[in-house]
């Protein structure tokens, strides 16, 4: 049998096991709306019996350790998610950004249903007009008025072409700002991730656990996911390896390398690790995504817009310089520059609108030249793949708006699974507060039973040393 010493410890046993139980509930209890903390669970288990005349006796309870309730399968399904919604929302950024900057120029709204603001004034109504004063200029070939109106008219337009190259010149500056930051936080995550998995080797040496520095690690993970798409390998030691395209950067406790950026031909900035200077293949997270909106939509859009103010320059110039002012003079340019970021009228007709070439010949009247400017509009180019400056422009915003509207199809799409996911994992490691308040009740409930069997072993005992002192 146990006798009473023995009992009296079964009893000390339960209520430290219990007190255990309350502590534990607590601590769920105190983290129930942390969304990085994952619910634990004391595991108890029998304590080791004793022989007696009758066999094993029981000898009560114990705590065998503290266990977090999760799944590592939806982990890592929500880090997986976490890259895929990176990219996409960083797209989506990235390209809200330039429809906002450019809307004025490129009446970018029209193809997304992000807004439902329209102008009269973009790139496509502005070289309209261009063509259309080009042909004020035909029918009244002397008349001031109709050339002041068609110098005015081209300025405007190029000006436009200006600003729109000038914003989306700052916004590919932005992005490859916004690529070195995320750069940055990406090294600092993986610096913690280190530093926790030193922490959590250390606590788990001899066979203890460390809860929360799991969960402080997990969400480091997942927010590094969504910076960049990560591969993790999971060690005997309760630590964990971090691969990042194909290259290890955390090998346990010990940071292997980091990640660092380095500038292509055209100075955009792109993503390499830091020591041994290789080019990472990346497939997902806010970094990548930022490099594609970059160096795709937003690299089309930009070199759409250069063509149509390259082409516009040649074929103006092309015709206009074969034309004569109504001094007889020939020659000249209507536009300088090469492309939309420098297009300009030429100096001299901002002055004196008589200097328009618009005659095909020496011969005061004669609109040859102005009326083959006014028909070039409604020309399909072989240098604007066989579009009219105006259809040209129509395609480009065409498909700046299928992209945009793809990356909010995709965000949309990332949010649902993202819910789903978040809500498998909540049911599974989330702190439930009735369930946590109906276990303190249990373990107060057993903390008291316990409490009451030590205070009648204790009766016992005095019953026995008054019979032998008696």
């Amino acid at each position: 049998m146990l006798g009473l010493f023995n009992t009296l410890n079964l009893g000390a046993r339960s209520m430290i096991a219990e007190e255990l139980g309350v502590e534990v509930t607590g601590q769920n209890l105190a983290n129930a709306n942390n969304a990085a903390y994952t619910r634990q669970t004391v595991q108890l288990q029998t304590s080791t019996p004793t022989p007696s005349s009758l066999g094993l006796q029981g000898t009560g309870v114990e705590a065998a350790s503290i266990q977090q309730v999760s799944n590592q399968l939806i982990n890592g399904q929500i880090q997986s998610e976490a890259s895929v919604g990176g990219y996409w929302n960083s797209q989506q950024t990235a390209l809200e950004n330039a429809q906002t900057q450019l809307d004025e120029f490129l009446n970018l709204s029209s193809s997304s249903t992000s807004s439902s603001t329209t102008t009269s004034t973009d790139l496509s109504d502005q070289l309209n007009s261009l063509f259309n004063a080009f042909q004020s200029v035909a029918t009244s070939p002397t008349d001031s008025t109709a050339r002041q109106s068609l110098i005015n008219t081209a300025q405007t337009l190029a000006s436009s072409f200006n600003q729109a190259s000038q914003n989306l010149s700052a916004l590919n500056s932005q992005l490859n700002t916004s690529v070195g930051g995320d750069v940055t936080s990406a090294n600092q995550l993986l610096s913690d991730i280190a530093s926790l998995n030193g922490q959590i080797a250390k606590a788990t040496a001899s066979g203890g656990t460390a809860n929360d520095l799991v969960d402080s690690r997990e969400a480091d993970l997942e927010n590094l996911a969504k910076l960049v798409n990560t591969q993790t390998t999971a060690n005997s030691d309760g630590t964990i390896s971090v691969s990042i395209g194909g290259q290890e950067l955390v090998s346990g406790s010990k940071l292997s390398d980091s990640l660092a950026t380095y500038a292509d031909a055209d100075g955009n900035l792109l993503v390499q690790t830091a020591a041994s200077a290789t080019p990472l293949t990346l497939t997902g997270g806010s970094i990548q995504g930022t490099i594609d909106a970059r160096d795709g939509a937003l690299a089309t859009l930009r070199g759409g817009l250069d063509t149509m103010a390259s082409t516009l320059i040649t074929q103006v110039n092309g015709i206009y310089q074969n034309g004569y002012d109504l001094n007889g003079n020939s020659g000249a340019d209507f536009f300088t520059g090469s492309d939309a970021g420098d297009i300009g009228v030429n100096s001299a007709l901002l002055t004196d609108p008589s200097q328009v070439q618009a005659a095909g010949a020496n011969a005061p009247g004669d609109n040859t030249v102005a009326l083959a400017l006014a028909q070039l509009g409604s020309q399909s180019l072989t240098a604007l793949n066989n579009q009219t400056f105006s259809g040209a422009c129509s395609l480009d915003v065409e498909n700046f708006g299928d992209a945009l509207s793809n990356a909010n199809d995709q965000v949309t799409n990332y949010n649902s699974v993202n819910t789903m996911l978040l809500n498998q994992r909540d049911s599974v490691s989330g702190v439930s507060l009735e369930e946590e308040m109906a276990n303190l009740i249990t373990y107060q409930k057993a903390y008291e039973t316990s409490a009451q069997i030590i205070s009648t072993v204790n009766q016992m005992l005095t019953t026995v040393v008054n019979l032998k002192s008696s």
